[in-house]
């Protein structure tokens, strides 16, 4: 078998299945992508790429559409929370790309989703088809859909999200841990906020039990905003309930009227309480694996999430390419490669959600001088490790090697 005859299902039509078809595609391999919804729109607003990323997506041939829809930040800033003292900078802009090869980006993820979309020929995407269970049958698989449809392909890739049922055929079920945080979020035209004077860089305000996350998308035309407040119990596990801006507003008294005002001025927000995973101790099971979300989901507080199921798609296309013949083996080579970095991801997202959150005191002012020695996991040094790896790059090269 080559890669030129080997079938690819991918259950999910979000940021990672389309990445991994796109990706896939071009390597040869016969893709077809199963999405649940009957169209194609990505829920949720903004969303960060940074080079790690941005550089696999260039090479699918969509750095144009990332560079029209997207925003370019000069820095990443974080501010004390009532007075907007600055506590540490970190340059984005020309100075990553010079550093790492590739730009950062913040975009509109329905933005993203279309660019993906244009890199997958539509006879590929199949809607309305939600999978319901799959049969591994040795030498091939069956994803089988609630229309009773079916289909047989030599490799099955759940890329079905946070709530993946994928995952749960594979493993059954799980039980996430309310964080203690819930986030609102919102859009805001810009031409609303130009009273503030904002340049393009991301900013986060930190204080007590509470921080705030705001940056441009949609080539600057709306600002996008995630506020993130502890609270003491949530039920459902949402992108989409409605929050109102007058609890935003109340939630976040006190705070620097920069703040106040990039609330105030939306006109509608969403709500949904942040819960946590374990990180799997494994993603492949014969000839099924995750992507995304569905294996690694990620506390909002690195803005990796989607870089890193897109870091996923690469990986896996290489090791396929590795492994043409046979495809367990190139699974499991995909889920070592890939979840030991996955999982380091988990957890300093994680980490930052204490970080963020500290009381005005003593372990806050111990945060606040690390910050500004350039020390933490935002300073320039110590992020190097992620934004300068490349997950074609490497595992190409270890398929020369014969590694």
């Amino acid at each position: 078998m080559t890669n030129r005859s080997t079938s690819v299902a991918i259950i999910g039509g979000g940021i990672g299945g389309l990445t991994a078809a796109a990706i896939l595609l071009r390597a040869g391999f016969d893709v077809q992508v199963y999405e649940r919804s009957q169209t194609l729109a990505e829920a949720g607003a903004g969303i960060n790429i940074g080079p790690n990323a941005s550089r696999i997506l260039h090479r699918l041939g969509i750095g144009k559409a990332l560079g029209k829809a997207g925003v370019r930040p000069l820095t990443f800033d974080q501010r004390r929370w009532d007075d907007g003292r600055m506590l540490a900078r970190a340059p984005l802009g020309e100075a990553v790309e010079a550093a790492f090869g590739a730009p950062y980006y913040t975009l509109h993820r329905g933005d993203l989703q279309h660019a993906l979309t244009g890199a997958v020929p539509a006879d590929r995407i199949h809607l309305g088809r939600r999978f319901t269970h799959l049969i591994d049958r040795g030498q091939h698989i069956e994803a089988h859909f609630d229309n009773g449809a079916s289909i047989s392909v030599d490799a099955l890739i759940g890329a079905d999200g946070i709530h993946s049922t994928v995952r749960h055929a594979l493993f059954g079920p799980e039980k996430p841990r309310f964080t203690g945080c819930a986030a609102y979020r919102g859009l805001v035209p810009s031409a609303r906020l130009r009273h503030l004077d904002l340049e393009f860089r991301n900013q986060i305000w930190m204080g007590p039990r509470a921080h705030f996350v705001h940056y441009f998308v949609s080539a600057g035309r709306l600002v996008n905003f995630v506020a993130v407040t502890e609270e003491d119990s949530w039920l459902r596990e949402s992108w989409v309930d409605r929050g109102e801006v007058a609890d935003a507003l109340a939630a976040f008294a006190g705070w620097h009227d920069q703040v106040l005002s990039i609330i105030g001025a939306a006109d509608e927000i969403y709500k949904w309480g942040l819960f946590d995973r374990n990180p799997l101790p494994r993603w492949s099971v014969g000839r099924a694996t995750l992507l995304g979300d569905s294996c690694h989901p990620m506390l909002p507080f690195m803005g990796q999430g989607a870089a890193q199921a897109i870091e996923d798609a690469a990986t896996l296309k290489s090791s396929l390419l590795k492994l043409p013949d046979d495809i367990p083996a190139a699974l499991r080579l995909y889920e070592r490669r890939r979840l030991p970095r996955a999982s380091r991801l988990q957890a300093m997202s994680q980490t930052n959600k204490n970080r963020f959150h500290l009381a005005d005191g003593p372990a806050q002012q111990q945060r606040d001088a690390e910050m500004a020695n350039g020390v933490t996991d935002w300073s320039w040094a110590a992020i190097a490790w992620l934004y300068e790896h490349d997950a074609e790059a490497i595992e190409n090269a270890s398929i020369v090697a014969g590694q």
